[in-house]
Order: C-alpha cells, then structure tokens, then sequence
C-alpha cells in the first residue's frame, strides 16, 4: 500500500481543537440554550399570569387599609413592568449561556446588602435580607429535589464544554444561576418586600417546580447527539419533558427532604421499599410495560405532556374552588363522589390553563400518581376503622395529597413523611370517635379544623404538615392524659370488685364446709351465714389467707360450731366453760370489724348466755338446716333485689339487711361450684381472636336499639377473666366474658378494629387489588387483602 492510501485511516484529533469542533461545540449549547429557555420564559409567563390573583385574594384578606393599598399597588406595578421584566430575564439568562461558553460564569451566590453604618438605610438592608433569604431557600430546595437530573445536566455540559467543571451554581440552567437572574429582573418593581416575597414564592411554585422536565428535555436532545449516552438514570429517548417524571424507585437516601423539613430517614424501610416498588411495577404494569416504563410512552410519538407546574397550579384552583362545598359535604357518600371526580375536574382544569393542551396529555407515571391517591382515598371511605363522619372530613384531604405526591416523592416510600404522619394520626384519633362520647364536639372539630388548615394553608410547603402534626399530637396527648387517669380508676374499681366477689366466695366455701351438712341451732346458723361470713371477706381483703387472723377467724367458727353440739362428758362441759370466754372475745371483735349495731350485738350476747346455759345444763336444743335458717331469716327485699358489690375492697360490708356471701351461694339459683368453675367455651376462630387480644385494642360494639359503641380493652381480669372495655374518655362501657364476646364476634355484634395504621393498610390493600385483578379502576376495600387470600392466582 502506498502512503496516500493509508491516509484516510488517520484520525487526527487536531480538528476538535478548532473549527468543525467549535462550530459543534457553539450548535450543541445553542440546542441546549433553545430548549431550555423556551421553557423557562413560558414557565415566568405562567408565573405572572398567576400574580394578580394572588395578590387580589391577599388584598382581600388584608387586616387593615395600608395592607389592601400595597396589595392593589404592587397589581398595577406588576401589570405595567411584566414585559420589561421578562425581557431583562431573558437576557439575563441569555448572558449566562454566553458567559458560560466564554468560561467566564461565576458562581450564582445570595446577594446580601452589607449592614450600613447609617440607622436609615436599616430598612433596606432588611429587605434586601428577606429577598437573599427567600432566593436561597428556593434555590436549596429545587437542588435537592433535582439532584438527579441537575448532575446529568452538569456532566454532559461539561463534556460539551470540553471537560470543565461544571457544577450547579456553574450551570446556565440551575436554579442558582435562574434564581439570580430573576432576582436582577425584578429589581424594576417599585414595589414593597412583602410584594416581592409573594412573587418569588410564585417563581418557586411555577418556574423551579417546572425544571425537571428542562432537564429531562436537555438530557434526552443530548444522549441523542452521543454526550454521554451511558451516563446512568437518563430517561429514555421517547420520554421528552412530558411530566414530573415516572414513579421512582424507593430512593435510597433522603437527603433532599431532610432540607425542608428534618422528618426524612437515611433509608426507608426495607420492607417499605420493597411494597413501594412492587405497588409501582403493578401500576406502571396496567399501561403494558414494566416498572421501568417511564414519561410519555403511554401517548406514543414523544407527544410534550402537562408538566408539573400545569398539574400543581390547576390543583390548587381545584383546591380553593372546592373548598366550600367539600365544606357541606359532611356524609360519605358525598366525600365518595367528590374522590371520584377529583381525577376528571383535574384533567378539566390543566386543560383550561393550557392553549395546546389537545396536543399534551398527562404522562403516565402522572396518572399512576394520580390514580394511586384515589385508590388511597377511596379506601380510607370504605375503612371500617373510621366512623362516618370522620371519612368525611379526611376524605376533604385528597387534593392537598395529591400536590404533595406530585411534589414530593417521599409520600408512599417513607412512613416517616409528614404528611402520612398526619394522615395516620388523624385516622387514629377518629377511630375511637362517637357522638356519645363526644358531646362538645372538641374531637370532631379539632379533626375538622386540622383539615380545614391544610386546605387554607398547603401550597407548596410540607412544612404545614409538619407544624399541623405537631399541634394535633399535643392536643391528643392532652386528652390521653385525662382518659388514662378515668381508665385507671375504671380498672382499679373493676379489680375491687373482682377481688371482693373472690374474697366472698372463698368466705362462703368455709362457712358452708362447716354448717351445710349440720343441723344447728338457728342461732348458731344465723351467726355464721351472716356476720361471721362478712368478717371472714374483709379479713382476707385486708389481711390474705396466710393471715393469723384468718386462721383465727376459721378456728373461732369450728371452735363455735362445736359449742353448738350437745356434751355428753364432764371434760366436754368444763372445755365448753373455759371456751366461752374466748368465743365471746372473738365474736365481739369481728361484730365491731363488720360495724355490727351495739344494740344488735347486746341481743346477740343474751341470746347466745341463754342458749349456752342450756347446753351446760343438758337440756334439748332444737336444731334445724342452715338453708332453712337463711331462707326464714332474709327479706322479701333482699331475695328479690340483685346483689350490689361494693366498689372498693376497703370498702364496708353493706348492713344487715343487705345478704351475705353464704346467703347469696344458699338462696341464688346455682351452686358454689358452678359459680367458681369456668364456663367451658368451644375452641373455634372466634375464641382464639378474642383470647389473642391485647390490651389497648379498639373494638366496635353493637348495643341497644342497633346503636354502636366504639371501646378499647382496658384490661383483663386475672381473677374470672373478663374483659374490662371503656370509652374514649376512659370511662367503663362494658366488661364480658371470653365466651360472650367470642359469640358477639361470631354473630357480628363485635368488630376488632385495625391496629395497623391507615396508610399502610391502604397500600397492601391496593397492592393486594391490583396483584389478583389486575384492575386498578376498581376502588380497593378495606377487605381487599382478605378476599386476595382466598381467591386463586392464575400462573
């Protein structure tokens, strides 16, 4: 081969140097510079758009007439210098793509007026303050919430560049650098610090919440031109700026939220994560492709879809347009209607602030975030852990969501987000609500006013979420305080009660082993079965069965039992005469215990000499059972009136007239035994529930005349192992058996209400929905994980 054939083969790398290279070098900034700010002015263009109404609904709320004035001002302000402004915005942004060919772009830093020295120029320098402040703020939160596509952007035009560095506040189309221009172009407005703190809050709204398709749309044109194609986490080419972008995977960190907010985790959940993810390839499944199907390949054709600043701004016209009447809509079956419509006023609404919106569509990971809110609304309706009116009121709360969803992709990855905080919170709250137990309404309305506060104030910050969350923790920790302290006594006077039922059967068994089979004089009978039985509760309340005195208080009643007997020997007449003293001391003591009536004891006394004398003299006693004693002795009253327990185990037996431990076991309808031995109760699922019950758990009770009651398992008797079940408040509704209340759950008068909180339920619910129908149209029930179990799943 000769020479000049070999030529061709050399590739000489001179020409990038000069030349060629520039000219490509000039055409690939200029593509960039192009797409970029033909976006950005019609996202400035939006803003402004926007201004008059913010200000005109801030001069309405003005608390005073110097307020409405600067309002009403800084309209016509806005009005007359909106072009001039926009044009030194463009330049500006113009001269940056310029400087940054020339490698002469600095830094975008915060402007800060030096302090003067002169007390007058003080106000301008506060002001000037405020604005750095407000710039910066807005520029942290768009860097980290872009932080992905904002370093693909830097690193593909640094190669462009021809190796530079490149970093955010270096590059033309960061929000530094865009925050900075604008700051120099509105300097026209001769307007105050308050006006102009609306209108940057506006340009964070509706300009830096729009970049991500910007640099989604510069990312692709330049993967397309060959900058950097294997750069990973690029869209693919058929996406174009269609949308705030597809569904992410559960982010691995959190460091952007962290900013606003300090609520974020390093890393969520592992098995959060993992749900998310697999609820997001369910969804992105529907349209035909996979998890990683991404903006825009749902239209076909690369077709521009509404960006994230057109879903926001027609959401937060929905959200002021809707607030009244969600105000009225206080029934379920209106907050049902208003969630179905939600998707359809949405599509209305980006269509009406849109003039080519026939030819834009909503990108698909959009309405995946769109549908996936309304499934989770659409739940919480049906959630049978919440009474009616408090799915009414949380179910005003499903725009707010959706901004924050489309804002923020932390909301179905992190369980430590604000706002699914305050969503479970509020879920929580309610699930104990009733009328009954609410009378003044203070729950209801703080619900109702947590709502109507996200509603007025949310627009673009999670921070209300945050300060919300905040306010109604402490007002729910105020009322456990006071529900705590009523439960407590509820349970302490329930443990009385046990312990005092316990102590008076115990009494009864040793009475009645001791006279129920022994005829006795009526006297002897009357003795035992009444006062003596008393004696023996409070003894064991106060002093235990180990307790010398209630042995003492056992002996005295065989030592008595055998006093009562005929004697038939010398040593039985001389033992009986030393006895009686001692009898007498002890009966003396545990009649002034029980509160005996002197004169009833002074009666007693005689009786007892009396019958005693005629013992030691060998006369007849007439003796008679102890069922016949008790039944001739008790009132008509007491037999039939139900027996009242005291409240306390300290408390005083009830007196005379009131039956006593053995009277009760001999003229009740049962046996002693029957009443200690546990009732048998059949093993099914039922039985199992309610022995598996923990303490805390919340349960809907059906009462009289269909009413329903809902009730938290206090505690549970060790004792007769009943179930102690009170209100909101604390206070006793109900106790019952495990036997009861398993039958209860077997015919439907009693529901176990959810532990689990409502967000999390909610998503394995839509997961469980969408994994074994495939129809994510169909709204997911609270049930929808149970009918998954039992359905079949096809291969």
């Amino acid at each position: 081969m000769t020479a000049a054939k070999d030529t061709p083969n050399v590739v000489d790398l001179q020409p990038r140097q000069s030349g060629a290279g520039a000219d490509r070098l000039g055409d690939l900034l200029k593509l960039v510079r192009g797409i970029s700010l033909k976006r950005i002015n019609a996202l400035v263009g939006t803003l402004f758009e926007n201004v008059d109404d913010a200000l005109f609904d801030l001069a309405e709320r003005a608390g005073s007439n110097a307020s409405q004035t600067e309002y009403f001002d800084g309209m016509r302000e806005v009005r007359k210098k909106r072009q001039l402004v926009e044009r030194l915005f463009h330049d500006q942004a113009t001269k940056a793509f310029t400087e940054f060919a020339d490698g002469k772009l600095k830094p975008a830093k915060p402007e800060v007026a030096p302090q003067a020295a002169a007390s007058g120029l003080s106000l301008v320098d506060d002001a000037e303050l405020e604005e750095s402040l407000a710039v910066t703020s807005m520029v942290a939160k768009a860097e980290n919430r872009l932080q992905r596509p904002l370093y693909q952007v830097n690193q593909r035009l640094a190669v462009i560049i021809g190796g530079g560095k490149v970093e955010d506040a270096t590059n033309p189309i960061g929000p530094a650098v865009l925050g900075a221009a604008f700051r120099a172009a509105i300097r026209e407005f001769e307007v105050n610090v308050q006006v102009k703190l609306i209108v940057y809050k506006l340009f964070d709204r509706y300009v830096m919440a729009g970049l991500e398709p910007v640099y989604d749309e510069v990312n692709v044109e330049l993967i397309r031109a060959g900058v950097l194609p294997q750069l990973r986490h690029v869209p693919a080419q058929g996406q174009r700026a269609a949308g705030t972008g597809a569904m992410p995977q559960a982010p691995v960190a959190a460091g952007g939220a962290a900013a606003d907010g300090g609520w974020s985790e390093a890393a969520p959940n592992e098995l959060q994560g993992e749900l998310y993810n697999t609820l997001r390839s369910l969804l992105a499944s529907r349209h035909g492709g996979g998890a990683g199907q991404g903006v825009g390949e749902r239209g076909g054709g690369g077709a521009p879809g509404f960006s994230a600043t057109d879903l926001l701004s027609a959401l937060t016209i929905l959200q002021t347009q809707s607030a009244a009447a969600q105000a009225r809509a206080d029934s379920v079956a209106d907050a049902a209607e208003a969630v179905q419509q939600i998707k359809r006023e949405l599509l209305d609404q980006v269509g009406r602030l849109s003039a080519d919106a026939k030819e834009r569509r909503v990108s698909a990971a959009d309405e995946d975030t769109i549908d996936l809110v309304g499934m989770l609304f659409e739940y919480l309706l049906q959630d049978h852990n919440l009474p009616a009116q408090i799915q009414a009121l949380l179910g005003r709360l499903q725009i707010p969501y959706l901004k924050v969803a489309i804002l923020d992709k932390h909301l179905f990855a992190q369980k430590s987000h604000p706002a699914r905080r305050l969503l479970d919170a509020l879920a929580e709250a309610g699930k104990s609500w009733t009328a009954e137990t609410d009378r003044d309404l203070r729950l209801h309305d703080r619900i109702k006013a947590t709502v109507e506060t996200v509603l007025r104030d949310f627009d673009d910050d999670v921070g209300v979420f945050q300060s919300e969350l905040a306010a109604f923790t402490d007002f729910v920790e105020q009322h456990r305080k006071r529900a705590e302290l009523a439960e407590q006594r509820a349970a302490e006077a329930a443990r009385g009660r046990e312990r005092l039922q316990q102590a008076r059967r115990t009494a009864a068994r040793e009475i009645l082993k001791r006279i129920e089979e022994r005829d006795l004089p009526a006297v002897v009978h009357g003795v035992l079965s009444r006062p003596w039985a008393n004696y023996l509760v409070l003894t064991l309340l106060r002093q235990g069965e180990q307790s010398d005195e209630w042995r003492n208080a056992l002996r005295f009643a065989d030592e008595f039992v055998w006093s009562a007997q005929p004697k038939t020997s010398e040593a039985e007449i001389t033992r009986l005469r030393a006895l009686l003293p001692q009898l007498e001391k002890a009966l003396r003591h545990g009649l002034a215990t029980v509160a005996f009536h002197e004169s009833d004891v002074r009666t007693l006394m005689q009786e007892l000499s009396q019958f005693y004398k005629r013992v030691l003299d060998g006369q007849k006693i007439e003796t008679t059972t102890a069922k016949e004693v008790i039944a001739a002795n008790a009132s008509p009253l007491v037999n039939d009136a139900p027996v009242t327990d005291a409240a306390s185990a300290e408390a005083t037996p009830a007196p005379p007239a009131a039956q006593s431990p053995v009277e009760e076991v001999v003229l009740g309808p049962g046996s002693l035994e029957a009443e200690v031995a546990e009732p048998v109760v059949e093993d099914d699922e039922h039985v199992r529930t309610v022995r598996e019950l923990k303490v805390g758990t919340w349960l809907e009770l059906v009462v009289d005349d269909n009413q329903s009651e809902r009730v938290k398992l206090s505690w549970i008797s060790p004792i007769s192992s009943k179930y102690l079940f009170v209100n909101r408040r604390g206070l006793k509704v109900c106790d019952k058996t495990v036997a009861t209340l398993a039958a209860e759950l077997r015919e439907g008068k009693a529901i176990v209400l959810e532990e689990v909180p409502l967000f999390d339920r909610a998503l394995d619910a839509i997961v469980a929905r969408l994994r074994h129908t495939g129809d994510a149209a169909d709204a997911p029930t609270p049930e929808a994980s149970a009918a998954a179990t039992e359905t079949p799943t096809s291969a």
